[in-house]
């Protein structure tokens, strides 16, 4: 997390979070901030991966992590790539990624199924009224991630999120389009980091 956990609390201050919904789950670094700094019980957190290796190390290590492949669409078949570091793996394929960071690179590709967060609430029983923190970093999907919940949306009352202003994965969401979705949907942003390679992150909080 590139934002200073001070400044996000300042921003969530009089906001009472129970429970968080975390896609990219990776080795789950961010626990520490939930439970220590926004006080969610590790039973409130639901991660989501679409690395069967990352699923399992975090289960191993007692956290709620489930294997899917979040996008906007249901059951499709899609091709998920996966880098040599882990952590840059994508449904997109790199664009200026390739050429800013070129020691990283796709070592195989697997087709997995698609699931929106929608469904993937309801066929895990799930009520989407106890995650109303949303973190996610998905590498370029986050948007598509966004418009496949248009039910669940409504109950998150803040939402961390990895930003572009540059296109680092094909056809990725810039961070204007997130900015206008989302305040479509009652959020502003306030809290902003970047990097000097085109992405990082922000946190929008409802304002409605």
């Amino acid at each position: 997390m590139l934002i200073k956990i001070n400044d996000i609390l300042n921003a969530l201050d009089g906001i009472n979070i129970k429970g968080a919904l975390h896609i990219g789950a990776h080795d789950c670094q961010e626990l520490p901030f939930y439970i220590n700094d926004l006080k969610i019980p590790k039973s409130s957190i639901v991660w989501i991966d679409a690395l069967e290796s990352k699923v399992a190390l975090g289960e191993l290590n007692g956290n709620k992590v489930y294997h899917a492949t979040i996008t906007d669409k249901d059951d499709e078949n899609i091709t998920f790539n996966v880098s040599n570091n882990e952590q840059s793996s994508s449904v997109l394929e790199f664009k200026t990624h390739a050429t800013q960071h070129p020691e990283v690179n796709f070592v195989k590709s697997i087709v997995q199924k698609t699931v929106t967060i929608d469904t993937f609430f309801t066929r895990n029983g799930l009520d989407p009224s106890d995650y109303d923190f949303w973190n996610f970093d998905i590498q370029g999907a986050e948007l598509l991630a966004l418009q496949g919940a248009p039910n669940s949306i409504k109950f998150v009352k803040a939402m961390y999120l990895e930003v572009n202003n540059d296109e680092l994965y094909k056809d990725c969401a810039l961070i204007n389009q997130i900015d206008c979705f989302l305040e479509y949907h009652g959020f502003k942003r306030v809290l902003t980091k970047m990097t000097g390679w085109g992405w990082g992150d922000a946190l929008y909080v409802r304002t409605n």
